[in-house]
């Protein structure tokens, strides 16, 4: 199951935090963010996207980290032992692309300004905690019918 979805920039500002788990008050989840953040932002690039949760402040036992980092983010899910690493890894990929699907070249700044349209994708792909779609095609689908009900995003400044 996964406990949580989260993405920050790499000065550990949440963009989304998602928690799966109703159990965190929002100053745990805050505790969380940070720890979280401070145990993948000092990886180098070259290590091993599966971390360990040893000191950080999580309330289910053998849970691991799962991240990878785009450009200025971290897209981090904090999942339990019966989840594949690497299914998981991929499910970051499915989001991300189908992030640019929806909105063009995504970068921090489209995260900000249309945080609906993330959580939808995300909500698309995870319910509840489970792993609910996978394929990008059909995600796609259901992204484009939604992106013609919902207009254009909101493009950040300077960009067309």
């Amino acid at each position: 199951m996964i406990e949580a979805a989260l993405i920050f920039n790499y000065h550990g500002k949440p963009r989304l935090s998602k928690f799966y788990e109703s159990d965190y008050t929002p100053e745990e989840q805050k505790a969380v963010i940070k720890a979280v953040y401070q145990a993948v932002s000092n990886r180098p690039d070259s290590y091993c996207n599966f971390v360990s949760t040893d000191g950080i402040p999580l309330k289910g036992d053998g849970l691991k980290l799962v991240y990878r980092h785009y450009a200025t983010l971290y897209v981090v899910m904090i999942v339990d032992q019966t989840e594949s690493s690497l299914a998981i890894l991929d499910l970051i990929q499915t989001f991300v692309e189908g992030l640019n699907k929806v909105m063009e070249n995504v970068c921090e700044l489209d995260m900000v300004l249309n945080t609906d349209r993330v959580v939808m994708v995300l909500d698309e792909l995870i319910m509840g905690g489970m792993v609910s779609e996978t394929t990008l095609a059909s995600l796609a689908e259901v992204m484009t019918i939604q992106k013609r009900m919902l207009g254009p995003a909101k493009p950040p400044s300077g960009k067309k």
